[in-house]
C-alpha cells in the first residue's frame, strides 16, 4: 500500500461472529479504507455497513453486479445500511475494499466506494451514501442474513494522509 496508507485497526476473528466494530476511529485522516477477507460458516446474504450507532433509514446505493452468466445493476434508498458484498446461497471467500470519503468532515454527506469478489459468485461495485454530516467514529460490519462470519476472516481498517 501506499505510504498514505496508515493501519488504524486490525481485527482476526478468533472464533465465528455476526459481526465486527471499529470504534473509537481518530478524525486525523482524509479518509478511511476497510479491506475484508471473509468466509462465511453458512449462507449470507449480504455483507453490509453502518456508521456511528445509526440504524435509521438514512442510507443509500447503487450496485453493478456481474458473474459469469450475468450482469445486472440496482439501487436502493432510505436504506439502514450500505450493501458492500453478496457471498450468495452457500459458504464461500471473498474479499471487499471500502473508501470512506471525507469521514471526519462535519459539513459533508459521506460516500463509500467498493468493489468485492466472491469466489464463482460475483463481482461488485457499490457507490453509497450516508445522509449524515456527522464525523464517523464508528464502523459497525454485519451481514443481513445472521449467519457467522468465519473465524479466521480479517478486517483491517486504514487511514488516508493527505498526499
Amino acid at each position: 500500500m501506499p505510504t498514505t496508507y496508515e493501519p488504524i485497526a486490525t481485527t482476526t476473528l478468533a472464533s465465528a461472529a455476526t459481526s465486527v466494530t471499529f470504534s473509537s476511529i481518530p478524525g486525523t485522516y482524509t479518509d478511511l479504507v476497510i479491506v475484508c477477507q471473509v468466509a462465511f460458516v453458512t449462507a449470507a446474504n449480504e455483507i453490509r455497513l453502518r456508521f456511528n450507532s445509526d440504524s435509521n433509514t438514512n442510507y443509500s446505493y447503487t450496485r453493478f453486479k456481474g458473474s459469469s452468466s450475468s450482469a445486472s445493476s440496482d439501487r436502493y434508498s432510505n436504506e439502514n445500511h450500505i450493501h458492500i458484498g453478496s457471498p450468495g446461497n452457500d459458504a464461500v471467500i471473498g474479499n471487499s475494499i471500502n473508501q470512506i470519503n471525507n469521514y471526519s468532515n462535519t459539513t459533508t454527506y459521506k460516500t463509500v466506494i467498493s468493489r468485492s469478489n466472491f469466489i464463482n459468485r460475483e463481482l461488485m461495485a457499490t457507490v453509497g451514501t450516508w445522509r449524515s454530516t456527522s464525523a464517523i467514529t464508528t464502523i459497525y460490519i454485519d451481514n443481513s442474513g445472521g449467519q457467522n462470519i468465519t473465524a479466521g476472516s480479517t478486517f483491517t481498517l486504514y487511514g488516508i494522509k493527505a498526499a
